[in-house]
């Protein structure tokens, strides 16, 4: 949690030196010459002190400086605090730090942390992990302030002791300041040791690098800090016995205590479970029980009843009732101690609260009780305002005691609360609630506090008067810290004592002389002595500077662990065993299944904890070494920066916000840029293209065209053949036909020019021609940027030439430039031969006849263009039009009076509007059909001629063109781009140009062909061939880690950025937009620079309301408009359309020619997909860690479900050991998985593209998730009985899979009468490790991979049952319907998530529940429900459903697209197990007893049915029957072994291949701690021999809880030291636990 402070701004800067005291003043000098520690009592204005240091050194701190001033404190309440004092007191920024560490994730965010604030507030533990990890570096820091230093201790591991020790060099060229701040110098209960306060002392100034300084005499002090009277008050003292009704609750509780455990541990069969579960039992009924003591009856009913409260607040509606679960087990023991403790009152619980509190007494109240309450009256009765604090130790006493006193009417002036902890769970407060309670006894709303030690250390509470110790002070600081709360002028300080407790007594009188012990040792030291440091070992990553020491090693094992993947089955976590070693003792921690590595031992040591830490330390260094930690040595870290962000998902669209809309090139093919402008020689040598048309049906007519051009076209593009779409499903189909060369000379040059710059306004600026001149040519000596030179000339046939040579039509050409309009003087003659008989009077002069049909006019009445096709000779303006004449018509309609009825009239077509051709227009169930022209008649007085000779079949051609040249630049640019990347891997030979293009078009375009069907497959292969790599060549990330690292490279960000580094996204193609179609004759006038071109594209902002809708893929991808584009052919494109577009590449070269050529491409753009053979060699070597499992399951039946024969057996065993099991040296499928789910949606994809290739890419994706989502995995798994195999330790997962299997079963009719379990996705996923584990034992062979997946996944690949996704259904039908929906986020109750999914039809909104474990499960469930429900309202969808498209598509042949790899071939060894691994085994000794039974019916007890009778030893173990116990009395020892080999994990006797060895006495010691049992009692039996020579018997007695409870007693072989004696019984007693079930 990150909190910004802003500063105030006043116009006078803020000096805290105004309001100093003078020691403040004093003290802060001494700060500034040197590192200072200042001693100074509660109240008396150390932070001030700070605050003016930082005043005075401002100068090293105030930005533009690179340093900043840190201020330490212990505790999140005192950081907000001292953060907000320094706030009010400075004009410095101020920023504080707690919490965890949400928002500040990476490095980049901590230095700009730096760059922006001056003062860092931060908590110690903070701090050190930034310094650990390089977020911070020491050299950075300017001033560095330690609050409540005393904690720095140099025998301990506070933070505040590991920042110094581990990062502070006294030496440095560059340190910080230090200044220190303490109440107390001293830790610890005091006595009359001077030495110990001395050397306390003086190793807190050699720590810090400081030295104590304080005021030196008081008078200064007292004039401003009040010193509370110190009173107290006895009470008791306590009889020897205990009140009768108090022994009897005890007793009670007791019992019930033993009932619960009974019961839980009937029903628990996971004795880890059981452990967690009694402990949680026991620490409750603990509490109970001090409150019984310490405040009385009515106490511990009330903290019963407290806890009740809290547990069933976490509980849900289903499981108030229950104890299964932690929650429901506690709750049935609170339910029985409240009904018990309520006993003692009345027969009616419900009324306690109606009794009068005043009448109590011992034992309602205890004794204790008694005698605060009458201070607590004593103190009211005083006039003056009173604050009180009382300090207790534990939180439900403070509770318990807060209500109490709440409640008592002779306290009614004492208005009460408690203020404890917010960080040890939900039983106790918020942290805002705690800040609220500070705030109300702060301003007088509250003025008795019952507090925990929360309320001693650093809360700013000014104003309280009394302070009372209901629990007396551990050490010298919490006494001296608690009385400092009383700060007003004549304020107590009590000490509630028992009458002859001289321990207590004693206790006070050490604080009480230790502190002024203290105070003389600050002013004049006795000895420079100081405590040994503690030593820590580390480990440094040289290339960042990282570190982490045994004081850090533990935490970080743990996180790294916490962040290995999970499931409800498993939490990850490390294990620890201890051993006895010659040296010391030894630590193993043993990591999860799904852990880099899976044990590490320590050196020996002194003690388990520094074997523990030592063990760890060498854990987290292999960690990195295998690189499962980075070099800033964290588990991970995901960086926010662009193109490096990891995401925790494998959605490709995941962290699409982090890309935008940005302004592109778009690339121009040279070849049309080739221009002959410039060009000085008199001739021009041309390429010639006759452009063919053949129209479908042939219903219109098409002049011949001719393409022109400097260079000739590529073979690729010379083939091309083009489909324009027309109305009614007409097409056009085109091409191209090289002619050879052709000479233009200077004056045809200046025609064609001409020509094609008219066409073009005719076609595409029309408006031009409204005008009676227009000048044609003035731009042609101009060459504009990214001008496209080519030609479009219209054709004819040479009539002299034997074989109908194909040229150039100059007369029609030199005729339409004749025209009018174009101001030539030739046109003239025209009129000057006019006569009556071949004349029109048009509107703009008279034409003959002959000239103006077939040529383009103007009507201005209605300002549309018409082409003439004839002159209707039989019909003029008297003529009848429906119900009037012509004349008549245009009268009306127009207003216009014919002049000359008596003019024929003209047959004209109105001229064609220029469209993209290239949309995908046609179905093809359906026939193109011809379509009858439509003409209209025109009076030719109503006509202005414009251009000459422009005829009908000119124009049609022209409508076409435009679409067809903007195919021929899209695909010269495919093929340019395909000897880009031919000029750096040959393999891109093999690809054709129009697969390149198709994967460069966007499904905006909507053209027939896009890059969409290609990414499919790309994206599929990517995500397994990069998976692929990383596991090979990343062996130390577990599946986690693997998942991000290739979620890194194939996402998204960084295929945007591989392609930008290419220039991929000049390639990129536009959508056709005819007024956008630039050529010569018609350049872009918009001229873009560097300077102007944010102006001339300014960023769109795009709102989308409809709150159901759904980003498609591409919607989003191109932002353009009419008049967007630039000179340098400008656009925006999403950043997700260029990386769609590299994956569409990837699928092209896939398709094209194979595995090889897409490994080339993915070289070249920059993703790393080779892998060392050795890498793969040690990834199956390493499965042979798995073969002590090899006996456990039936490998040649599994091998023959799968459908293959493994040359690494230990492959197959991994792919079906769940992580919950952890009891051998190997480990679990969750890698495995991870390659199997990559390998196996690239098989779908490839299966789906090749046998449905009329299928969309968005139906390819629904079609791949019906088949291999988790539930369909997991019916085969059950199907093909693969979970029978699973290797797992979960009684909940069995319980799971069970029912699953037992549902899968049932018939369609009995399923329907019962809900679905929840589906176990551990089901699914093994599906996918085994076809991981095949994919890596063939080598990589995905023929093999194919094969077994044809069969394995035939019943689903028929499609015979298809679900789609209930949610994204529901979520289609609403936007095609226009509905509103709404998904609120999921609610959690208890171990449940209740879902609503909300649909709003015409503003009135239905609302659907759901409830179920899985949030998702619930989700489908609720959405599935009000599909049902809007269905039988009649809402369906408009388009065709899955099912119906799968019914009438095509069915092709199944391929495995692009499969061109030679297998990896590594030989397996000899042996089954490797040298490496064979010292992994167990070495399980048993004790060899004979049992003899003296039970009536000749047998043992249940628990140790089975044991072996009449073993060899000579021991005898004797079990007699005692009522509901089982005394076990008898002898035994592990003949010759000096340790006992067991496994402490599972009470289940298994191999586990990890050797654990420790002492059985300190095993014993261990096991009774883990169970919550009275430690075992060791007693002398017998003692024997001579006294020179004495051997010793010893006897052990272990009392055992639980459902069956049972006292073991077992006496040892005599032995000459005591110790062996004890080892030799405790040997016996161990195995006899084991037996039991307890280990």
């Amino acid at each position: 949690m990150d909190e910004a402070g802003t500063s105030s701004s006043s116009v006078q800067p803020k000096d805290p030196r105004k309001i100093a005291r003078k020691y403040q003043i004093d003290l802060c000098k001494k700060a500034i010459e040197k590192n200072t520690i200042v001693y100074l009592g509660t109240g008396c204005g150390k932070t001030h002190i700070a605050v003016m240091l930082m005043y005075e050194l401002g100068h090293l701190i105030r930005k533009p400086s690179k340093e900043v001033c840190v201020f330490l404190a212990p505790t999140v309440p005192l950081v907000r605090q001292q953060a907000l004092v320094i706030e009010n007191s400075t004009d410095f920024k101020v920023r504080c730090h707690h919490g965890n560490r949400r928002g500040l994730k990476d490095h980049g965010d901590w230095k700009l942390e730096i760059e922006q604030f001056e003062v860092l507030v931060m908590t110690p533990q903070l701090f050190l992990h930034n310094l650990r990890h390089c977020f911070l570096r020491m050299d950075l820091i300017s001033l560095l302030i330690f609050d409540e230093c005393h904690h720095a201790q140099a025998q301990s591991r506070h933070p505040y002791a590991q920042i110094m020790k581990e990062f502070y060099k006294s030496d440095a060229p560059k340190r910080p300041r230090i200044f220190g701040m303490t109440a107390s110098p001293i830790i610890g209960k005091g006595g009359s040791n001077v030495l110990n306060y001395t050397k306390c002392i003086n190793s807190l100034e050699q720590l810090l690098d400081a030295k104590v300084c304080s005021v030196n005499g008081e008078m200064e002090l007292d004039s401003v800090v009040a010193s509370p009277d110190v009173e107290f008050y006895f009470y008791g003292p306590k009889s020897f016995f205990n009140p009768r009704a108090i022994v009897t609750q005890f007793e009670k509780l007791d019992k019930l205590k033993i009932e619960c455990l009974t019961t839980l541990g009937g029903n628990l069969v996971d004795m880890n479970e059981y452990q967690k579960k009694m402990k949680s039992l026991s620490k409750l009924h603990e509490n109970l029980v001090f409150c019984l003591q310490h405040i009385g009856l009515f106490g511990a009913l009330q903290a019963a009843r407290i806890l009740l409260a809290s547990d069933q607040s976490d509980l849900g509606e289903n499981e108030s009732d229950s104890s299964n679960g932690e929650a429901g087990f506690r709750n049935l023991y609170l339910k029985r101690a409240v009904s018990i403790l309520s006993q003692n009152f009345l027969d009616d619980a419900n009324s306690v609260d109606s009794l009068t509190l005043e009448t109590f007494e011992e034992p309602f109240f205890s004794q204790k009780l008694l005698c605060l309450i009458e201070v607590l009256s004593r103190y009211s009765r005083m006039q003056e305002p009173m604050k009180c604090i009382i300090f207790v130790k534990r939180i439900i006493v403070a509770r318990s005691l807060a209500y109490t006193l709440d409640n008592l009417s002779s306290l009614n002036l004492w208005k009460c609360a408690f203020l404890v902890g917010c960080n040890s769970g939900s039983k106790n407060m918020s942290r805002q609630k705690m800040n609220a309670v500070t705030e109300r006894f702060c301003n007088g709303e509250v003025n008795l506090l019952v507090a925990t030690s929360v309320a001693e250390e650093g809360l700013d509470i000014q104003t309280c008067c009394l302070v009372v110790r209901f629990d007396l002070p551990e050490t010298v600081t919490s006494f001296i810290q608690s009385r400092g709360r009383a700060r007003m002028m004549k304020s107590k300080y009590i000490f509630l004592l028992e009458k002859g407790n001289q321990h207590d007594e004693k206790l006070i009188e050490d604080f009480t002389s230790g502190e002024s012990m203290m105070n003389r040792e600050i002013s004049f030291r006795s000895s420079e002595d100081t405590f040994d440091t503690l030593e820590e070992a580390s480990y440094k990553v040289d290339i960042t500077g990282a570190s982490i020491s045994t004081g850090c090693s533990i935490s970080l094992l743990h996180q790294y662990c916490g962040n290995l993947p999970r499931d409800i089955y498993f939490t990850p976590s490390p294990n620890y065993y201890y051993m006895d070693d010659k040296g010391g003792i030894i630590c193993r921690v043993v990591l999860p299944p799904n852990a880099a590595l899976r044990q590490v031992d320590s050196v020996p040591c002194f003690s388990k904890d520094m074997a523990k830490r030592d063990a760890c330390l060498k854990a987290c260094q292999m960690l990195h070494e295998l690189g499962a930690l980075t070099d800033y040595l964290l588990p991970e870290v995901i960086s926010k920066r662009r193109g490096s962000t990891m995401k925790s998902s494998e959605s490709k669209s995941h962290g699409d916000e982090n890309l935008r809309e940005e302004l592109h090139e778009m690339r121009v093919p040279a070849l049309l840029k080739e221009s002959w402008l410039s060009s000085t020689d008199k001739e021009i040598n041309m390429h010639s293209y006759y452009i063919m048309f053949l129209p479908i049906p042939e219903d219109r007519d098409y002049r011949m065209f001719g393409l022109f051009l400097m260079s000739r076209l590529p073979e690729e593009a010379e083939s091309l053949e083009v489909d324009l779409h027309l109305t009614r499903h007409r097409i056009v189909k085109t091409g191209l036909k090289w002619l050879g060369l052709v000479s233009f000379d200077k004056e045809e040059i200046k025609i064609a020019n001409n020509f094609q710059e008219m066409f073009l306004k005719i076609i595409l600026d029309r408006v031009e021609f409204v005008s009676d001149q227009i000048t044609l040519g003035r731009g042609s000596s101009t060459i504009q940027h990214n001008l496209k030179s080519y030609l479009l000339l219209p054709l004819k046939r040479h009539s002299c030439s034997d074989n109908n040579k194909l040229v150039v039509d100059w007369a029609t050409m030199q005729h339409c430039l004749s025209s009018p309009i174009f101001g030539n003087s030739s046109s003239l003659f025209w009129r000057t031969s006019i006569t009556n008989e071949n004349s029109l009077k048009m509107k703009d002069g008279e034409y003959r006849r002959h000239d103006v049909v077939g040529s383009l006019i103007y009507v201005p009445h209605n300002g549309i263009f018409f082409f003439v096709v004839d002159i209707l000779r039989e019909l003029n303006a008297t003529s009848q039009l429906r119900s009037s004449t012509y004349m008549e018509h245009f009268n009306e309609k127009f207003n216009i009076k014919l002049l000359h009825p008596e003019q024929p009239l003209l047959k004209a077509k109105q001229l064609f509007n220029v469209h993209n051709l290239l949309h995908n227009r046609i179905n093809d169930n359906i026939e193109a059909r011809e379509l009858t022209e439509h003409f209209v008649e025109l009076p030719p007085e109503l006509c202005c001629v414009k251009v000459l000779r422009f005829s009908k079949d000119i124009g049609s051609s022209l409508s076409l063109l435009p679409s067809l040249i903007h195919r021929l630049e899209n695909l010269l640019v495919a093929v340019e781009l395909k000897h880009l990347m031919l000029s750096s891997f040959a393999e891109a030979s093999l690809v054709r140009a129009d697969c390149i293009l198709e994967a460069l078009t966007t499904e905006k375009c909507m053209e027939r062909l896009s890059l969409e069907r290609f990414e499919v497959l790309g994206d599929a292969f990517l995500k397994y061939i990069v998976g692929r790599h990383s596991f090979i060549s990343f062996g130390g990330l577990d599946e986690g880690q693997l998942t991000r690292r290739r979620s890194s490279i194939v996402n998204n960000l960084n295929l945007y950025d591989l392609a930008i580094k290419k220039d991929l996204q000049v390639f990129i193609r536009e959508p056709f937009e005819p007024s956008q179609f630039f050529a010569l004759g018609r350049p872009c006038t918009r001229i873009c620079t560097k300077d102007n071109e944010s102006t001339l594209h300014p960023i769109k902002s795009k709102t989308n309301t409809n709150s159901t809708s759904d980003t498609h893929p591409s919607s989003e991808n191109l932002v353009t408009a009419t008049g967007d584009w630039c000179t340098r052919a400008h656009r925006r494109l999403h950043g997700k359309t260029i990386a769609d577009m590299v994956e569409a590449l990837v699928g092209v070269f896939l398709v094209e020619s194979g595995f090889k050529a897409a490994f080339a491409f993915l070289r070249w753009i920059g993703i790393e997909i080779d892998f060392d053979i050795s890498d793969y060699k040690k990834a199956c070597k390493q499965s042979y860690s798995n073969l002590s499992l090899v006996n456990s399951m039936n490998l040649k039946a599994l091998e023959g479900t799968i459908g293959h024969e493994f040359r690494f057996k230990g492959l197959l065993v991994e792919a079906l050991v769940h992580a919950s099991y952890n009891n051998h040296s190997g480990g679990c499928y969750q890698r495995l998985e991870f390659l199997g789910d990559a390998v196996l949606e690239y098989i779908i994809t490839s299966y789906l593209y090749s046998v449905y290739p009329a299928l969309k890419p968005g139906q390819i994706t629904d079609l791949r998730s019906i088949a291999i989502n988790n539930t369909s995995l997991a019916y085969m798994a059950v199907k093909r009985a693969l979970h029978k195999h699973l290797i797992e330790n979960s009684n909940v997962l069995t319980t799971a899979v069970i029912k699953f299997e037992q549902y899968v079963g049932l018939s369609d009719s009995e399923k329907e009468l019962i809900d679905e379990p929840a589906c176990p996705k551990v089901l699914g996923d093994i599906v996918e490790s085994c076809v991981g584990a095949v994919l890596l034992d063939t080598g990589f062979d995905l023929n093999k991979v194919w094969s077994l997946m044809l069969d394995l996944l035939a019943p689903a690949l028929c499609f015979s049952d298809m679900q789609i996704n209930s949610v994204r259904e529901l979520r289609e039908l609403c936007q095609s319907s226009n509905f509103d929906l709404r998904l609120p986020d999921p609610v959690k109750v208890a171990q449940v998530y209740k879902v609503n999914v909300e649909v709003g039809i015409s503003g009135k909104y239905l609302t659907f529940k759901a409830t179920n474990c899985s949030s998702k499960a619930a989700r489908k469930m609720a959405a599935q429900a009000a599909l049902l429900k809007l269905k039988a309202l009649g809402y369906k969808h408009k388009n065709k459903t899955l099912e119906e498209i799968l019914h009438t598509t095509p069915k092709m042949e199944a391929k495995l697209i692009g499969f061109d790899e030679e297998p990896f071939v590594v030989e397996t060894c000899s042996s089954l197990i490797s040298d490496e691994f064979a010292k992994l085994s167990i070495k399980d000794v048993e004790p060899e007893f004979k049992i003899k039974s003296t039970l009536d019916d000749g047998y043992c007890c249940g628990a140790l049915n089975g044991l072996e009778v009449g073993a060899k030893a000579d021991s005898h173990l004797k079990i007699v029957s005692r009522g509901e116990k089982v005394v076990v009395v008898g002898r035994g020892e592990l003949n010759g072994a000096s340790d006992i080999y067991i496994n402490t994990d599972n009470h289940e006797e298994k191999d586990t291949g990890l050797t654990t060895c420790k002492t059985a006495r300190s095993q014993l010691f261990e096991i009774c701690a883990a169970y919550c049992w009275n430690r075992p009692i060791f007693e002398i039996c017998k003692r024997e021999g001579p006294e020179h020579l004495p051997m010793f018997t010893f006897k052990v007695t272990v009392q055992v809880q639980g459902a069956r409870p049972t006292c073991i007693e077992c006496t040892g072989y005599p032995k000459a030291q005591k110790k062996a004696a004890q080892e030799s019984a405790a040997e016996g007693a161990v195995w006899c636990l084991k037996h039991l079930g307890y280990m």
